[in-house]
């Protein structure tokens, strides 16, 4: 093997003139310099691929004892090693950046999800450029790199079409290749996606077709290929984010069908079966026992008959969801085997970035954003019937029960966001890769965490750590290499202690033992009663003896719990955990949070073209009364399509015109839509259209009265009963002159959604009563461009 000739501490490794003299003319025979090369890995340096799914809990694959078929994790497993005790953060943003980091997600920002951040170190959203991602890392050692899928890691104030970049998969993540969206979530069946930091439509439809997963799989498959027939001697890194299986869970209706009844005894019985079957495979000791369940967590027998049949509907979905994704993956891994690449390809298929989500309600959502409004109570039991067969399809925004991932977690206690339990941070993951794993179909259970991900990489590359990057000097690794457990099941494990934390539920692992507290139930998003941190109370396991934490022996060994607890506070103070914030939908508000906003003030100037604004590069229009103002040209055919829309089919508002008249479309949640329609046409030529709607008031989610107005002359009224109070859209957009997306009215589409006429600019102004119904054009301008 040749001697590696670079030093690669310091990033980008420094360009070096070779000594020695030169000559004066080409062709003299004394004249030799060294072929330039291109810069490349240490030799032997393999083949990266990261497989990350979304919401996965330990209990829901079948490689892992669940119900949801999995053949792709299962065919790697067989020839790799199974992971059991591989631990998340309880949330996936910060599982992501841990990840791209091989830092806690304390250390790097991402103390919660973006759009929560706050003002706090830990939780401000920003990763510090003395913390480098491991893409970077790669690239500047000669390593392609590509991501396709989820980026969750972008601060909500530089997500709109500005940036900054910094935060991006292809601006400052280190990526050469993104394909993706940015945010927490997506429609699957019509996503916003960016290829680069560049917005572009989805290839096809839904009605086409088109889903998601199978795009990026495509992508990512493509990529590879051409990566290999041009640079066949350069390794590449690859991350697959796929969306799924966080919610929405779309798939299409035939994988549904392949679950049909297999979940209509309900989710305490299916967690049995899997426990059973769990033992079955030895992912679990054969003495573990499987945990009571919670008083939160209703028992399927208590459920309302009429609903049930909607209940198993949502796990069938879910079922079919992760099944579908698993299968796609798996074309993925059929691209690297017909290259031939596989067999020196280092693969992590880490079955999802937390424990099955419980955000879902006790009931299910046929549209998740209900609850994050604090709305849910707007889905009874009759709506959810009517929906039963709509589940999954382009129609739906839906969640599963609580019951179904307190299952999915099986035998482990609670969910998604309690990062004190393990059924919030223990996923199943599957190493694979041939040239180094002799022991294929190997079981490991070393304890091992997210951050353990990037320092293993770099060793199997024979990269060193990066001491400098950039000019900036990089703090060290904070996880540890999981490589010495490839070659011995029996080593003693090296990641020995690691704190857990997210909104309050916190935990503590030391050389086996856990010490945890959760704070807060998970799908109580908005009011609910929190005790005092200090108030909280702290359980104890042992974990060598109790794979499942069902024993509390915090009765039994108090000194051991207080040891650990200091210890819990020793780590949060090393990691930027303080303080502790257990806020959640106050934390969506900027001005509460302390986070920036790209917008200020209580107007908004707009221009023709300008799209794909995210909810946080937009001036909040929620709880208060604001109105639009657009100046337009209407030719003589008459008026159509929109003049702005915020939201989609799901929620949301717009202004647009439909036959010719000025229309206001608020649509609450898909549940309820409220249309103001003007009583005339909008006449041929240029004029300034408006659109006010005065709020209630008296609290959040209230209604308003609408007018609508030509050149300052009313020329409609109209109501809306009810407003949406927290967010519109964990992924739909604001256009302007279109609408992209799945639509706020089903007065038009997306493709015949833009505006027929001219507009000069559109204007939203929040909070005023004054109603100045008509200012000129050229004031209205001069006026608006002085307040941006």
């Amino acid at each position: 093997m040749r001697p590696d000739q670079h030093a690669r501490t310091m990033l980008p490794i420094p360009d070096r003139t070779p000594p020695g003299p030169t000559t004066y003319d080409a062709r003299d025979p004394d004249t030799a310099f060294r072929p330039i090369e291109p810069l490349l890995p240490p030799e032997g340096a393999p083949n990266v691929v990261v497989i990350l799914l979304d919401d996965v809990g330990f209990g829901a694959s079948s490689t892992f004892g669940g119900p949801c078929r999995t053949p792709t994790v299962e065919r790697l497993a067989g020839g790799g090693l199974r992971f059991n005790r591989f631990h998340t953060t309880a949330l996936c943003a910060p599982t992501r950046q841990a990840l791209l980091t091989g830092r806690n997600h304390h250390s790097v920002g991402m103390g919660s999800i973006t759009e929560t951040a706050t003002s706090a170190p830990g939780n401000s959203s920003l990763r510090p450029n003395t913390k480098a991602p491991l893409a970077l890392t790669l690239r500047l050692n000669g390593y392609s790199t590509a991501q396709f899928g989820k980026c969750h890691e972008v601060p909500v104030w530089q997500s709109s079409p500005m940036g900054p970049f910094d935060a991006w998969p292809s601006g400052g993540g280190g990526f050469e290749t993104f394909y993706g969206f940015i945010g927490g979530e997506n429609n699957q069946w019509d996503p916003a996606l960016y290829d680069g930091t560049t917005p572009v439509e989805p290839p096809a439809t839904a009605e086409e077709g088109y889903h998601l997963t199978e795009d990026l799989v495509d992508h990512a498959s493509a990529w590879v290929r051409q990566q290999k027939a041009l640079m066949p001697d350069k390794p590449f890194f690859v991350y697959l984010a796929p969306g799924a299986t966080h919610a929405p869970h779309h798939v299409p209706a035939e994988w549904i069908e392949r679950y049909r009844g297999q979940f209509d005894d309900g989710w305490d019985a299916q967690r049995e079966r899997t426990f059973r079957r769990q033992k079955e495979l030895g992912v679990i000791p054969v003495d573990a026992e499987l945990p009571a369940r919670h008083d939160e967590i209703p028992a399927w027998d208590d459920m309302p008959d009429d609903l049930k049949p909607v209940l198993a509907r949502q796990m069938e979905v879910y079922a079919a969801f992760l099944e579908h994704t698993d299968h796609h993956v798996g074309r993925f891994v059929d691209t690297l085997e017909d290259l031939g690449v596989l067999e020196d390809t280092l693969v992590f298929y880490i079955v999802g970035d937390n424990g099955a989500s419980a955000e879902g309600t006790v009931n299910g959502a046929f549209n998740e954003m209900a609850n994050f409004n604090g709305m849910a109570a707007l889905e009874t039991p009759e709506f959810m019937r009517s929906k039963l067969d709509d589940f999954g399809s382009p129609d739906s925004y839906n969640h599963y029960a609580v019951g179904w991932a307190w299952a999915m977690n099986s035998p482990l206690q609670w969910t998604k966001q309690v990062a004190s339990h393990w059924g919030g941070t223990r996923n199943g993951t599957v190493v694979h890769w041939p040239r180094r794993i002799t022991d294929g179909g190997g079981l490991r259970s070393q304890f091992s965490h997210v951050v353990d991900v990037a320092p293993t990489v770099l060793e199997a590359a024979g990269i060193p750590e990066p001491t400098m990057v950039n000019g900036v000097l990089q703090s060290p690794v904070e996880g540890t290499s999981m490589l010495y457990a490839f070659d011995d099941a029996e080593a003693p494990e090296r990641h020995d202690l690691q704190y857990f934390e997210m909104f309050g539920n916190r935990g503590i692992y030391h050389r086996g033992w856990s010490a945890v507290t959760k704070h807060r139930t998970p799908w109580d998003m908005v009011g609910g009663d929190l005790v005092a941190f200090d108030d909280d109370t702290w359980e104890l396991y042992d974990g060598a003896a109790d794979f499942s934490q069902a024993r509390d022996l915090a009765a039994e060994h108090p000194e051991m719990l207080a040891g650990l607890q200091r210890l819990w506070l020793i780590e949060a103070a090393r990691y930027g955990v303080l303080p502790l914030d257990d806020r959640t939908a106050e934390r969506l508000v900027p001005e509460i949070a302390g986070r920036p906003t790209l917008i200020h003030g209580d107007s908004q100037l707009f221009f023709p073209g300008m799209g794909r604004l995210s909810e946080n590069s937009v001036v909040s229009v929620k709880n208060k009364s604001f109105s639009v103002t657009a100046e337009v040209e209407v030719p003589a055919a008459g008026a159509g399509g929109v003049l702005i829309a915020q939201g989609g089919r799901f929620g949301g508002w717009s202004v647009h015109a439909t036959g010719g008249r000025l229309t206001f479309t608020y649509n609450v949640l898909g549940i309820h839509r409220y249309d103001v329609v003007a009583d005339e046409p909008v006449p041929a030529g240029t004029h300034q259209l408006r659109a006010e709607l005065a709020y209630d008031g008296g609290g959040l989610g209230k209604g308003g009265d609408v007018t609508l107005f030509h050149d300052g002359a009313a020329v409609g009224h109209g109501r809306v009963e009810a407003t949406q109070p927290l967010v519109f859209s964990a992924d739909e957009t604001t256009d302007v002159g279109r609408e992209s997306g799945t639509c706020v009215s089903d007065a038009y589409d997306a493709r015949t959604s833009r505006f027929t006429g001219r507009i000069a600019w559109v204007q939203l102004d929040v909070g005023k009563d004054d109603h100045d119904h008509y200012i000129s054009p050229a004031e209205r301008l001069r006026v608006a461009m002085a307040q941006q």
